[in-house]
C-alpha cells in the first residue's frame, strides 16, 4: 500500500468523536478525506450508504474477510462487522489525502500496530459514563438493550485509551475541537 497519513480517532459510542471528526473534515489546511466504512448492519436514522457506512450483507461482508480485502475488521457485537477496506484507503491516497478514521477502538489499534509510523492514533474520552448514557439516549436511535450494551463495552474501551498515541478530554466540545485541529496539523506538517 502507498505511503500517506492516516489520523484515527477512536472512543466509546457518544464520546464525541464524530463530531471532531466531522469538525476536521472541514479544515482545508489538513487536506483530509473521511475512510468510509465497511458495515454488516442496515443504516439508522439518516445514514446514507456509500457517505456514513458502505452497508453490505453479513454474507457479503465474510466473502471480503475471506479474500483479505480489509485493512482490519471487527465483529463488533454477535453479526454486526466493521471493518476497512484496503481499495477505501488507496482511493484516498490516490487522491493525495490524508485519511481520517472514525473506529472502534480495536480497529484503530490495529491499524496503528500495521503503520505505526504513518498513523496518529487518538483517543476520545468523555466527561463519564453517566454522560455517555445521556448521550445516548439522547439520540434516539436505539433500544435501551443497545444502549447498555454500549455503556457495558464502553468501560472495557475506556481501559485501551493509555495505548493510543494521544488522549483528548471532551469535557468541553470547543476546547476538545481546538486540540484536535492542532494535534492533527502538527502531525500531517512534519
Amino acid at each position: 500500500m502507498n505511503k500517506g497519513k492516516l489520523i484515527v480517532f477512536s472512543a466509546p459510542s457518544g464520546s464525541g468523536k464524530t463530531t471532531i471528526v466531522k469538525h476536521l473534515l472541514k479544515q482545508e489546511d489538513l487536506n483530509l478525506e473521511f475512510s468510509i466504512s465497511a458495515a454488516s448492519r442496515d443504516p439508522r436514522g439518516e445514514e446514507v450508504n456509500g457517505k456514513d457506512y458502505y452497508f453490505i450483507s453479513l454474507e457479503e461482508f465474510k466473502k471480503h474477510i475471506k479474500a483479505e480485502d480489509f485493512l482490519e475488521w471487527e465483529e463488533v457485537y454477535r453479526d454486526n462487522f466493521y471493518g476497512t477496506l484496503k481499495s477505501e484507503i488507496e482511493r484516498i491516497w490516490a487522491l493525495g489525502k490524508n485519511v481520517i478514521f472514525d473506529i472502534d477502538v480495536a480497529g484503530g489499534l490495529r491499524i496503528k500496530h500495521k503503520f505505526p509510523e504513518q498513523t496518529l492514533a487518538v483517543f476520545v474520552k468523555p466527561p463519564s459514563v453517566d454522560e455517555l448514557k445521556r448521550r445516548l439516549k439522547e439520540r434516539s436511535t436505539e433500544s435501551e438493550d443497545k444502549i447498555n450494551m454500549r455503556i457495558a463495552k464502553a468501560s472495557v474501551e475506556l481501559a485501551t485509551a493509555p495505548q493510543f498515541d494521544v488522549i483528548i478530554k471532551n469535557y468541553d466540545l470547543a476546547v476538545a475541537l481546538e486540540e484536535a485541529h492542532q494535534l492533527v496539523k502538527d502531525f500531517v506538517n512534519k
